[in-house]
């Protein structure tokens, strides 16, 4: 029971850290695909957090 919270505590905390260090690297010239990527990670970072709610 406390082990399948943990695993989704650390699930989360992976995709909000991976983020926010994508959020702050610094810029390339392709940023059509690094927003792409942002956004998608923000999004898995959203069903995540949603999933945890139940």
């Amino acid at each position: 029971m406390y082990s399948s919270s943990f695993f989704k505590g650390m699930g989360a905390g992976l995709a909000v850290g991976m983020a926010i260090g994508l959020a702050f690297s610094p810029r390339k010239k392709n940023r059509s695909a690094s927003g792409k990527f942002i956004k998608a990670v923000g999004d898995i970072v959203d069903n995540v957090s949603e999933f945890m709610a139940h």
